[in-house]
């Protein structure tokens, strides 16, 4: 296969994802002597704008796994702005260290549906968005080297597939509907949907990094306190913030918190899979 061009496409509000994604794309890139390009469509404007690509292009794209699945925020932009043409694509996600549940398949499916065809995908375990308690400072230096040495796997199949390699089979529902309920310390749902950042008051500078890198625009420019619009707890603006002024004090969402660090503290592995069908499962 003739591939001209590297892509490395990512949301990512904390950075992990794009670490992931920049990893196996220099790779890549380095292996097949190609240009690369970074599309990063974290902020609201970038996924105001309509990507293109071409046959002789391939796609390494990252998201992280919201509740189990694709964030409900990001399907306009996946299903209306993004075309391929028989492009082929590596679908990956990041999760922070309980489960990717039907994200990745969800995502695949997504990609397929809109002319890219998926030869390899990744499920990375990262350090969560709402601890840093859980999957603490991953992905790791072992971490990406497993990641670098799959890409080489990968651009093997590129390099000496002359047609299009079999169909990638990805774990999870055929019928994906469903997002993954939350649980609190107790065991029952933890509902934290309405819940938005605080603000220490007395610790703010009014510097706007906050609202600047919040992904859906959610924080007012006009008073860095207010919150009008929909947050989806990415925590952006918790782990951006110099002066640590924003927090979140929702009883829910600390539970929720609270089950994660005491439940999901094991090392999951980086879940790696390939287009003969096979799984891969590289150890840390």
């Amino acid at each position: 296969m003739n591939i001209r061009k590297v892509y490395g496409l990512f949301f990512s509000p904390t950075g992990n994802t794009e670490t992931v994604v920049k990893t196996c794309t220099n790779q890549t890139g380095k292996e097949l002597n190609v240009t690369i390009e970074y599309v990063d469509f974290t902020s609201p404007q970038q996924r105001n704008m309509e990507y293109s690509f071409s046959s002789d292009d391939f796609i390494i794209i990252g998201i992280p796994v919201y509740a189990g699945r694709i964030p409900n925020k990001l399907l306009p932009f996946i299903q209306t702005k993004l075309k391929g043409n028989k492009t082929l694509v590596m679908p990956v996600v990041t999760y922070g260290n309980r489960s990717f549940d039907n994200a990745l398949k969800e995502l695949s499916n997504e990609l397929t549906a809109h002319g890219f065809y998926s030869i390899a995908a990744l499920a990375v375990p990262c350090e969560h968005a709402f601890s840093s308690q859980i999957a603490t400072n991953r992905p790791n230096k072992d971490d990406l080297k497993c990641l670098e040495s799959f890409v080489e796997e990968v651009v093997m199949k590129l390099k000496t597939s002359k047609n299009l390699p079999a169909s990638l089979s990805i774990p999870g529902d055929d019928i994906i509907d469903a997002y993954y309920t939350p649980l609190g310390i107790d065991g029952k749902p933890a509902k934290f949907l309405k819940a938005k950042p605080k603000t220490k008051v007395e610790s703010c500078t009014s510097c706007g990094i906050c609202a600047n890198n919040c992904p859906m625009g959610a924080i007012s420019f006009d008073n860095f306190i207010d919150v009008p619009g929909t947050c989806i707890k990415c925590q952006a603006c918790v782990k951006k913030c110099p002066k640590h002024a924003k927090y979140f004090d929702d009883p829910a969402f600390l539970s929720h918190v609270e089950m994660l660090k005491r439940n999901y503290q094991r090392a999951a592995k980086n879940e790696i899979f390939v287009s003969d069908d096979s799984k891969i499962i590289f150890n840390k």
